[in-house]
Order: structure tokens, then C-alpha cells, then sequence
């Protein structure tokens, strides 16, 4: 049974034989370590063929035993417990995620439980350390933004899917490689709602659209995939020098970098802007203005997250992710999974932003003049 492939067969073999096989018994069947049987059996879950249980591997997803429900503390007469008590790991308590918090502390509230936060900083290794804090503290359900790339994302997601607790994933998915992780998860469509931006552009003759952003995240990578995307399946011309990262609105040298920015797009011909997010379009509408553009006039703006657009001058055409929905949602579908833990199927939810339109597109596209 040297070979990778004829191990992995073997055990699949025995699994389907005996429904439920232990890793010490595949141990002493195969002659190889336990870890080699465990990278194995690891191959075989994600790629949705077993399920890596305590101590062994199965067939087939099965939910908790009546043991384990006990364990978790949930009733399953169609009631939550007495307090439900849900903890939440997000990556940061400040930009984006306040709103999102603030929805999942008002629907576990109204079902008179509590919500205990944790912030961890865009890794697994913290992540981890932070859902551990909780779990040690008894929280029963879990909603969590993991860190979901490399191969560390992923090892901490087969780990969030073997706890004995509902885990909800908030704007994160597992990557293709886990396609089977049986984790509900509610999610943003970033990518559509930088769709909706670039379309209305182009419905009002705009073709040459710039998107610039100041922060690395999972929502910039799919903004920019859905503004790449969009361009190319509207047939626009190359968006070559259309895409820029600028400093934070405010931070040290940021007007310089916000006049190469807008000089750079001028340029490239473009005549509208796709900002993530608010405070950029704001710093970037200003130095327009520094140098004679006007807003809409001459250059169109459009930002994404639309939490102090409406206070711009002019007021910003924004497009609205739904961050406390997201947030009551969350929750929501954490709090149904500790009452019915077993019956309830996977669920994966994802919310479409909106496109609010206010006066910074006008109604025409200006004329490119490459100043």
C-alpha cells in the first residue's frame, strides 16, 4: 500500500464496508504512521467523500448524536436554550465590521441571549487563539470571519467543522478546495455590487472607469473581480492604468498620492471613478476640486460601502452593502442551527448590496480630455 492513491481506495473500501472505521485500526491495517492516515483521510473529506469524525472517519456527514446535542446544550423541542449564549471573532472592530456586529447583538438579543466579541487580525494562528478564548468561556454557537486562504485558512476551517458547536461563517467561504465542509455561512455579493456600480456607469456613457482603493481585504479582492469582470464582459476598453491603491484618507502624504492617482486616471482617459470606499472618495472628490475637475462634470464618482457618502459634496452615488442584515442573519441562522442541529440542511446565504443614486454621476459622461 505504498502508494498515496491505493491507501486513499483502501480506506474509502473499509469505510464503505463498515459505515464508521477508527484511525488506529487503518493504522495497523495500512503499516503506516497515524499522520500519513490522517493526510490521507484529510484528502478523502475534502474532496466530500468521507467525514473525519472523533477518533475515526465516516461515510457520510451524520450531525451530532443525541450525546453530542446534550453536549452542546441544545434542545431540539423547537426552542432555543434558556440563554443563548454566541460568540463572534471578526477580523477587526472597525472599519466595515461595526455595523455587522452591531446586527448579530440585536437579534441575540431579541431571542434574550448574548453575544461575547473577540477581534482577531487577519489570521488563522490568532483566529484560532480567539475562537479557543471562547469556546473556554462556554459560548454554544459561533459566528466567525476566518482567515479562509493558504493552506493555514484551510486548516483552520476543517478545524471550525469538527467543534461540537454551530459555526456560522460571516463574508467568508470555504475556498474550492473544501467544496463538502458542511459550514453555513452568509455572505456579501461584493463582486455583483461592483457589477451594479460599473453597469450604471455605463448606462449613463461612461467607458473608460478607473477603481482605486486604499485598503487590502477580501471585499477590495472582490470588488476588483467584479470590476474587472464586468469591464471585460461589457466589452470596455483595457482597464491598463485604470486600477490604483492610495493611502487612507488623512494619513501622511495622502493628497500627493490622490493627485498621482487622479492625474494617472486622467491619462488613461478615464471619466468616472469606482472608490473603495467612502473616506478615499471623499479625499479624492477634494483634490479634484484643488485642480478645477468638477464632480459630476467632469469626472463621475462612485463609492462603495456608503457610510458617509451622503455627506460629501456633492452627495455620492454609493453602493450599499446590507452590514446589518448581514449581521441579523447571521445570527439568526446561528440560533436555528443550536435548535435544530441535525434536520436543518446547510445553508449558505448571500445578500446583493444596493446601488443608491445621488449626484455625483450626473446624467452624462463627460468628455474624456486627458488633462
Amino acid at each position: 500500500m505504498a502508494l498515496a492513491s491505493e491507501r486513499q481506495e483502501f480506506i474509502l473500501a473499509t469505510v464503505r464496508e463498515r459505515g464508521t472505521v477508527r484511525l488506529a485500526d487503518l493504522v495497523d491495517r495500512l503499516g503506516v504512521t497515524a499522520v500519513t492516515v490522517r493526510r490521507d483521510v484529510t484528502i478523502l473529506a475534502d474532496r466530500g467523500l468521507v467525514s473525519r469524525v472523533h477518533g475515526g472517519v465516516t461515510l457520510l456527514y451524520r450531525g451530532p448524536t443525541a450525546d453530542e446535542r446534550a453536549t452542546r446544550g441544545v434542545f431540539t423541542h423547537g426552542r432555543l436554550p434558556d440563554q443563548a449564549f454566541v460568540g463572534m471573532v471578526v477580523p477587526t472592530v472597525e472599519y466595515y465590521w461595526p455595523a455587522v456586529i452591531q446586527g448579530a447583538q440585536s437579534a441575540v438579543a431579541a431571542a434574550g441571549g448574548r453575544l461575547v466579541l473577540r477581534a482577531s487580525a487577519y489570521d488563522a494562528a490568532e483566529d484560532r487563539r480567539q475562537i479557543t478564548g471562547l469556546l473556554d468561556r462556554g459560548v454554544r454557537t459561533l459566528l466567525v470571519a476566518p482567515t479562509n486562504t493558504g493552506e493555514a485558512g484551510q486548516d483552520l476551517l476543517r478545524w471550525l467543522g469538527s467543534l461540537n458547536v454551530p459555526v456560522i461563517l460571516v463574508e467568508r467561504l470555504p475556498p474550492p478546495a473544501l467544496p463538502t465542509l458542511p459550514l453555513d455561512a452568509v455572505t456579501t455579493a461584493h463582486s455583483l455590487g461592483a457589477g451594479l456600480a460599473v453597469r450604471h456607469l455605463v448606462t449613463l456613457g461612461h467607458h473608460r472607469i478607473a477603481f482605486i482603493t486604499a485598503r487590502f481585504s477580501p471585499t477590495t479582492k472582490a470588488l476588483r473581480e467584479g470590476w474587472r469582470e464586468t469591464t471585460a464582459s461589457l466589452g470596455l476598453p483595457s482597464h491598463d492604468g485604470l486600477a490604483h491603491d492610495v493611502p487612507p484618507y488623512g494619513s501622511p502624504g495622502w493628497a500627493d498620492a490622490y493627485d498621482a492617482a487622479l492625474r494617472s486616471c486622467r491619462e488613461a482617459g478615464a471619466t468616472a471613478l469606482f472608490v473603495h470606499s467612502d473616506s478615499e472618495a471623499v479625499g479624492l472628490v477634494e483634490r479634484a476640486h484643488e485642480h478645477g475637475l468638477a464632480v459630476p462634470e467632469d469626472l463621475a464618482v462612485i463609492t462603495y460601502d456608503d457610510e458617509v457618502a451622503a455627506a460629501a459634496d456633492p452627495p455620492l452615488t454609493a453602493v450599499r452593502p446590507q452590514k446589518h442584515r448581514l449581521g441579523v442573519l447571521a445570527a439568526e441562522m446561528a440560533l436555528a442551527r443550536a435548535v435544530d442541529p441535525v434536520e436543518r440542511p446547510v445553508h449558505r446565504v448571500e445578500l446583493w448590496p444596493n446601488l443608491i443614486i445621488r449626484a455625483s454621476c450626473g446624467g452624462t459622461a463627460p468628455v474624456a480630455t486627458g488633462r
